[in-house]
Order: structure tokens, then C-alpha cells, then sequence
């Protein structure tokens, strides 16, 4: 049996999800290769099962820079919404102006239709 094919079931031999069948044991306890890589499993394992209980402090002034720069996206989303609601003013003023100049022109079109003419001023 080749080593190249055991060596892709060695993780799994290591971690209990697969099961080596008669011959592929038998290659592995006499093939120091494979023996080699599967001591480099475990050894791997061990050191990652050893990291899960550890905790690393968080670097110094993280706290600040986190709260720091929290309170300068605030800003900038207030200033976003000053600017997105003069927007909407901006907006809402063209288009009563555009109506008030429409309504505008109806009642000079209805003036006009009336008598046959403009009114003059005074």
C-alpha cells in the first residue's frame, strides 16, 4: 500500500472520524514514514486542544482605541443624517416651489380663460 494514500487518512485516524482498515494498520506499523506523520498529528492535535483553554490578554489601550473610535463613527453617521435631512428639506422645497410656480400658471390660465385676458395689476 502506497504511503501517499495512507498520509491522507492519518488526520482522521488522529481525530477519531476515520478507521484504518487491516492492511493499511499493518503499513503503518511498519512504515516509519507513516509512522512519523501520524506522531506529527497527534502532536498537532495535543498542541490545539491546549490553545482552546488559554486566553490571551487583549494589548495594551485596545479598550480606548475600540471606544475611541466608536464615538468617531457615531460622528460621521450623525453628520451623515444632518446632511441626508437638509437633503430632504432641499428637495421638499424645489418641489413646492415647482408646484406653487405650477399652481401658478393654472390660476394666470384660468384667469385668462375667464375673461379673455389678463388682469393687469393695480
Amino acid at each position: 500500500m502506497p504511503c501517499e494514500e495512507i498520509v491522507e487518512l492519518l488526520p482522521g485516524v488522529v481525530d477519531g472520524s476515520t478507521r484504518l482498515d487491516r492492511s493499511e494498520r499493518r503499513h503503518v506499523e511498519s512504515c516509519l514514514r507513516c509512522q512519523a506523520e501520524l506522531a506529527r498529528y497527534r502532536k498537532l492535535l495535543r498542541a490545539m486542544q491546549a490553545l482552546r483553554t488559554e486566553i490571551a490578554p487583549p494589548p495594551p489601550g485596545l479598550l480606548g482605541d475600540l471606544l475611541a473610535e466608536l464615538e468617531a463613527a457615531g460622528e460621521r453617521g450623525a453628520v451623515r443624517a444632518s446632511l441626508s435631512g437638509r437633503r430632504a428639506a432641499y428637495l421638499g422645497g424645489i418641489a413646492a416651489a415647482t408646484a406653487a410656480a405650477g399652481a401658478g400658471a393654472a390660476i394666470v390660465l384660468v384667469s385668462r380663460g375667464r375673461k379673455g385676458r389678463l388682469p393687469l395689476a393695480g
